[in-house]
C-alpha cells in the first residue's frame, strides 16, 4: 500500500506542477495581490462600477487559486503521512488513503472547472423536459428524468424551482420547466440537451411487454439583465391559463399562468411559479430570451439542426443517450460512447461521468 500511495502522490504532484504552468499561478497570485491592495484603499467604493469590476476579477481568480492551493496543502500532508508510513507508523495508513482520495477528487473537480470557461457556463440553468413518442410511457419517463436531474442538482448543492408543470393524462408529466440555481449549473447541464430514450418492461402494460419511450431535455442559461436580447412584441403570442399542480388540479382560481409563443421560431415557454400573472410573464420572457440566445449561438456553431429547429420528432434515431433496463441494464451516451451498467445509480442522479465525458470531448 505504501508503494501504491507513493506512486499516486507522485502522479498528483506531476499534475499540479503542470497546472502551475498553464494556469499561470504565479501571475494570478500577483494579480490577486494588486486587486486586494486596491480594495483596501479608502476611496475604493467611490466608483461603484470600478469596485464591482474589482470584486468580479477577484472572485474569478480565487475560483482557481483556492482549490489549487488546497490541493497543494493536501499533497504536503500526504507527503508527511507517507514519511510516517516509511518509518513504520502503521496508524497513518487510513488517513493517508483518505487524503489521497480527496486529492484525486479535488484534482478532477478542478480539471472540470477549467473546462467550464465558456460564456454563461457559470450561470443558473433553465431545464425543460417534454414527453415524446410513447404516450403514458413517455410521460412517466419524463417524470423519471425530472427526478434524476433534481437528485443530481441536490448532490451539487443546487436549488431547484419549478416554473411550469403539465401533468400527464394518466401518470407522469407531459412537460416541466425548472430553474436550477447554483455555480456552473448551465455549464454542467448543457450536456443534457437532446432526446433521451428508455427501454424497459412497461409497468402500464398488463402483458408485461417491452416498451421504448422518449423524452427531450432543453437546457439554456439564465441571462442577466445586462444581456440585450431583442424581442419584438409583435412576434409574440401570449396566452394565460390556470396553473396546475401534480395530478392536474388547479392551484388557484385565476388565470395567472403564462404561455408565450415566439411565432418566427415556434419556441414556446410557460411559467406558473407565482400567483402573480405579471411575475410569471416576466419569468417566461426571461426564459424566452435565454432560448432565443441559445438558438442564435447554435446557428453560429452550425449545430442548430440537431439541437433545436430540426430536432424533429422526439423518437427513434434522434436520441443522445439510451437507458436500457431490459433485456440487460446499461446507460450509453451516443455522442461520447460513455456507458455505465448500473442504470439505477444513474437514475438516482449520478450522471457526472456523462457530464464530464461531454465536457472533455466538446
Amino acid at each position: 500500500m505504501y508503494e501504491e500511495l507513493t506512486k499516486l502522490s507522485a502522479l498528483h504532484q506531476s499534475k499540479i506542477d503542470e497546472m502551475y504552468k498553464y494556469l499561470e499561478i504565479s501571475s494570478k497570485k500577483y494579480e490577486l495581490k494588486k486587486l486586494e491592495e486596491e480594495a483596501s484603499t479608502v476611496e475604493f467604493w467611490s466608483n461603484q462600477k470600478k469596485a464591482q469590476d474589482n470584486i468580479n476579477a477577484t472572485s474569478k481568480i480565487k475560483k482557481i487559486l483556492d482549490p489549487y492551493e488546497k490541493i497543494v496543502g493536501d499533497l504536503e500532508d500526504l507527503t508527511i503521512l507517507l514519511e510516517l508510513l516509511r518509518t513504520e507508523e502503521k496508524g497513518a495508513i487510513e488517513e493517508a488513503i483518505l487524503v489521497e482520495k480527496k486529492i484525486s477528487e479535488d484534482i478532477s473537480q478542478l480539471e472540470i472547472q477549467l473546462l467550464l470557461g465558456n460564456e454563461f457556463d457559470e450561470n443558473n440553468a433553465y431545464l425543460t423536459l417534454h414527453a415524446g413518442a410513447g404516450g403514458t410511457e413517455s410521460c412517466d419517463w419524463a417524470d423519471m428524468l425530472y427526478r434524476m436531474y433534481t437528485r443530481y442538482a441536490e448532490s451539487k448543492g443546487f436549488k431547484c424551482q419549478v416554473l411550469d408543470y403539465q401533468a400527464g393524462d394518466e401518470a407522469g408529466i407531459k412537460s416541466i420547466s425548472i430553474l436550477i440555481k447554483g455555480p456552473y449549473a448551465y455549464g454542467l447541464l448543457k450536456s443534457e440537451r437532446g432526446v433521451h430514450r428508455l427501454v424497459r418492461i412497461s409497468p402500464f402494460d398488463s402483458q408485461s411487454r417491452r416498451h421504448t419511450s422518449f423524452s427531450a431535455a432543453d437546457v439554456s442559461p439564465e441571462l442577466k439583465d445586462d444581456i440585450d436580447i431583442e424581442v419584438n412584441d409583435a412576434e409574440l403570442r401570449i396566452d394565460t391559463y390556470r396553473a396546475q399542480g401534480a395530478g392536474g388540479q388547479h392551484v388557484n382560481t385565476t388565470d395567472s399562468a403564462v404561455r408565450i409563443v415566439h411565432l418566427p421560431s415556434g419556441t414556446v415557454v410557460q411559467c406558473q411559479a407565482e400567483r402573480s400573472q405579471h411575475k410569471n410573464k416576466a419569468t417566461a420572457l426571461n426564459m424566452l430570451k435565454a432560448r432565443l440566445y441559445e438558438i442564435e449561438q447554435d446557428k453560429k456553431r452550425k449545430a442548430v439542426d440537431q439541437l433545436y429547429s430540426d430536432k424533429g420528432e422526439i423518437s427513434w434515431g434522434s436520441q443522445i443517450r439510451s437507458y436500457v433496463m431490459q433485456p440487460y441494464t446499461m446507460v450509453k451516451d451516443h455522442r461520447t460512447d460513455e456507458q455505465i451498467g448500473n442504470i439505477q445509480d444513474v437514475l438516482d442522479g449520478n450522471i457526472s461521468a456523462f457530464v464530464y465525458a461531454y465536457l472533455k470531448k466538446f
